[in-house]
Parts: structure tokens; C-alpha cells; sequence
């Protein structure tokens, strides 16, 4: 993924003629794939039956994004997407549960070099909401899994690409504190823990400016 994104950059920055005329008032929507990559940690309760680290694995889902500018070089965007779904498996257990998650982000976007150039890379920062739900249990013992919802910080570093007066490729990476508390009961026990996502999240794909 992280190849990919790098080769079609590198192959717009080439390619491209276009000014991107990026602007205050513009608004801009972006969509395309984006993949979420977690960093999965887990710190147990004392007392839990269960003395292992979650492991979690990547998810790709439909990616948007919706951008103000509210000067030529400060813009204000929210991230979206489709639901991301997830398994959690344990170490000698397996899999062990799944669950979803929307991960809704709001954050300040400072954007580099003029308004009229043909490629204009930006850095952001901000705030993360992750709900989760649709929590789903799979090993034989486990029941009322619940995960509780998390506010964290993220960061965020991309660049457009002009292809023409209004559409441009787009490629960005996020950075998110994401933790959440796991409850549930393993063969009838209360068990306990806070797991960590911390993920990285790579997108690539179209936008446009109205």
C-alpha cells in the first residue's frame, strides 16, 4: 500500500500541469480506499483469566473526506469513512471476537507552498472519535463483549495533486490515539482489559473542488 501511494505521487508530480488554485472559501471532497493499520497493545486487569495482547488485524474500507478552506493556506477537514471491521484474536485461543468501528476526525490542515501550485503538501492536527459496535463474539466461553468509545488526538500528512482546474489526486496518512475498555466474560468470569489501536491509516484516491 505504502509503495503504491508512493509510485502514483511520484508518478502525478511528473505528469501534472494543472495549478490546484487551492483558495479561501473552496471546499473539497475526496474519496477513495483507505486502510486502517492497527498498533494493538493490551494491559489486563488484575484477576483476569487472560494474561495476552490482543491482536487485531488491518481493515480497508471507503474513504472521504470534506475540507473548508478558511484562508489559502489553512483549511478545516473532516474524515469519514465506511465502517471498519475488525477481528481480535488471542494467542493460544484464536479468534475471539469482531467488531466495527467508525472512527470520525476533526482537525486544522496548515497547507505549504502558493495557492496556485501544481502540488501543495499540507499537515494537520486534531481530534479523534472512535464508537465502536456490532461487537461479536467467536470463542466458545466468551460472551457480553463490550468496547467503549474513545476521544484521542491525530495527526495527518498528505499532498493534492493537480490533474486539472478542479480534480487532482490525493494521498494522506493519519496518525490516531485510539484506546478503548474491553469488557466481557470468559466461562463466566468478569474479565477486564484496555486495548490499545494506536493505528496508522493510508488513503489514496480522487478530489474535488467546488
Amino acid at each position: 500500500m505504502k509503495k503504491t501511494t508512493l509510485a502514483l505521487v511520484a508518478a502525478a508530480v511528473l505528469v501534472s500541469g494543472s495549478a490546484l488554485a487551492h483558495q479561501a472559501g473552496d471546499v473539497i471532497v475526496r474519496g477513495g480506499p483507505i486502510l486502517v493499520v492497527p498498533d494493538a497493545s493490551t494491559k489486563n486487569h488484575a484477576g483476569n483469566t487472560l494474561q495476552y495482547d490482543f491482536n487485531v488485524n488491518s481493515n480497508a474500507q471507503l474513504g472521504l473526506t470534506g475540507t473548508y478552506m478558511i484562508t489559502d493556506n489553512i483549511g478545516v477537514e473532516l474524515l469519514a469513512a465506511t465502517p471498519f471491521s475488525h477481528e481480535l484474536s488471542l494467542p493460544v485461543y484464536g479468534k475471539t471476537a469482531k467488531v466495527k468501528h467508525l472512527p470520525p476526525s476533526l482537525y486544522l490542515q496548515y497547507y505549504f507552498l502558493d495557492k496556485d501550485a501544481k502540488a501543495r503538501p499540507y499537515l494537520g492536527a486534531g481530534i479523534n472519535y472512535t464508537t465502536f459496535f456490532s461487537e461479536k463474539e467467536i470463542l466458545a466461553g466468551v460472551t457480553d463483549l463490550k468496547l467503549k468509545d474513545s476521544w484521542g488526538a491525530i495527526v495527518n500528512a498528505g499532498v493534492d495533486i493537480g490533474l486539472t482546474d478542479n480534480l487532482y489526486l490525493n494521498t494522506s496518512v493519519w496518525y490516531a490515539k485510539i484506546k478503548t475498555k474491553a469488557t466481557f466474560k470468559l466461562g463466566g468470569e468478569e474479565q477486564r482489559a484496555d486495548v490499545t489501536l494506536d493505528p496508522m491509516v493510508y488513503f489514496i484516491g480522487l478530489g474535488y473542488k467546488f
